[in-house]
């Protein structure tokens, strides 16, 4: 007989980009029934990060880049059993495991066999806690705008992308800075000149440094220097621009060409144009997790802020190759993938996914010895580990050609990178698999809408 919605244990995820949604679909094929899923997401849309920076450009996609989370469950073996709640996490307590929201959820769902969307609109009640027994934290990093969205919603998300494109396509703008020499900021200025070519509209890059992409070997950074002799980028670099607080203003519709804008260098110099792209740094969402520091401060055991579950120097999670903090007071029921952990890995989706499915696999070992060692039985728990691989890239150098790069793999002989350049790309990034693999099969553009 199956166990009631109520009964059911939740394993939580936090974050729904795409190493959350690849640790909460993985979880729902692997539970126990025993068990479900509460995927924990403040944005009503599945946000395509990789499309952002060109659909910020190209009219007429902006729209496509956001998709509907309804089929993340449907190819698990009981896709009503498990819940998609939108709202953000404040905090985390240990006693007992609560997370807090930002707003009220409909929650507990009324029947296991209920579908999602009905069960959340026929919920017993409202609350902003929400209770776990394994915790997989998988929010990520903050980019600049428009590397992402500041908004939950898709018509806002959609009208946030449309204001770049009416400020860099305006006739009034001849001068774009992009700042930042990493994959955002490589893509947008390859994409802006192959869209706007000739001395109409100007594209400048400000780097801090002489190496662009500088996680990549330099092997990478002279192609991209090559193609944007091409294209006719201009590049300012090894000169650090002075980010001002809170950034450089984002564009306002109809405002385009009314004022100029300055990036001020280091050494003193500046550059003039009419739209600045900030497209630098990226910040840990790590905010919620914070109070775990203070909560070993009141139970006496370690100082305020000693740095055990958030590393001071990054901001990163600390944790062991089996993805669990390595603090050990959380160890047994905490997991963080993805960019928000500090794994060693490079920051991307492909190694965040890897890690997503060894957390899930290790959180059902968990469940698996638990039950085990309660009916009285010795058993050795043995959890998989992540193995780091070299970094590596799959970059867009205009609106068809493209690079998949490797750095050097030193441990296994490799000392030279490994890289294949392609002109197979499409103007949508093939936006239709994207949503295919989403689990939405699109049969016209309307669908895109959705």
């Amino acid at each position: 007989m199956a166990a009631s919605a109520n009964a059911l244990k939740n394993v939580v995820v936090v974050g729904g980009s795409y190493v959350g949604k690849a640790a909460a679909k993985e979880l729902a094929n692997i539970l126990p029934p025993t068990h479900r899923v509460i995927l924990i997401e403040p944005h009503t849309h599945f946000h395509h990060l990789f499309a952002f920076p060109r659909f910020a450009i190209l009219p007429s996609h902006e729209h496509k880049a956001f998709i509907p989370y309804t089929s993340l469950f449907s190819s698990s073996p009981s896709p009503s059993s498990h819940l998609i709640l939108p709202a953000k996490v404040l905090s985390v307590s240990t006693s007992p495991n609560t997370l807090t929201l930002d707003r009220p959820v409909q929650y507990p769902p009324s029947s296991v066999n209920t579908p999602i969307s009905s069960s959340l609109n026929n919920a017993i009640g409202t609350t902003k806690q929400i209770p776990f027994d394994y915790l997989i934290t998988a929010t990520g990093t903050r980019l600049s705008p428009p590397g992402s969205s500041p908004h939950d919603t898709k018509p806002l998300s959609i009208s946030f992308l449309q204001s770049f494109q009416s400020a860099i396509t305006s006739p009034s703008t001849s001068h774009v800075i992009i700042v930042g020499g990493g994959a955002v900021g490589v893509q947008m200025a390859c994409d802006l000149k192959e869209l706007h070519p000739g001395p109409t509209k100007k594209v400048t890059l400000v780097h801090s440094r002489d190496q662009l992409m500088p996680l990549y070997h330099h092997r990478l950074s002279d192609i991209v220097k090559e193609r944007f002799g091409e294209l006719g980028v201009e590049m300012v670099l090894g000169k650090r621009a002075v980010v001002p607080v809170g950034g450089w203003a984002l564009p306002v519709p109809g405002q385009e060409g009314k004022k100029k804008m300055v990036v001020n260098l280091a050494g003193g110099e500046t550059v003039e144009g009419d739209v600045i792209i900030q497209a630098t740094g990226q910040q840990p969402n790590n905010e919620f997790l914070v109070g775990l520091e203070t909560q070993q401060q009141q139970q006496g055991t370690e100082e305020k802020g000693n740095g055990k579950v958030i590393n001071p120097i990054n901001g990163f999670v600390r944790v062991e190759k089996t993805m669990q903090f390595a603090d050990e007071r959380f160890s047994n029921f905490m997991f963080a993938v993805g960019d928000i952990a500090d794994s060693g890995a490079h920051k991307a989706a492909r190694p965040g996914s890897m890690q997503a499915t060894v957390a899930a696999r290790n959180v059902v070992r968990l469940i698996e010895h638990e039950g085990k060692t309660s009916e009285g039985e010795d058993v050795e728990l043995e959890l998989e580990s992540i193995e780091v691989q070299p970094a590596g890239i799959h970059l867009t150098l205009g609106l068809t050609k493209n690079i998949i790069f490797r750095n050097p793999n030193p441990a296994v002989g490799q000392m030279e990178p490994t890289y294949t350049l392609k002109d197979d790309g499409k103007e949508d990034m093939g936006i239709e698999g994207v949503w295919g693999r989403n689990g939405i099969k699109v049969s016209g553009p309307q669908e895109y809408h959705l």
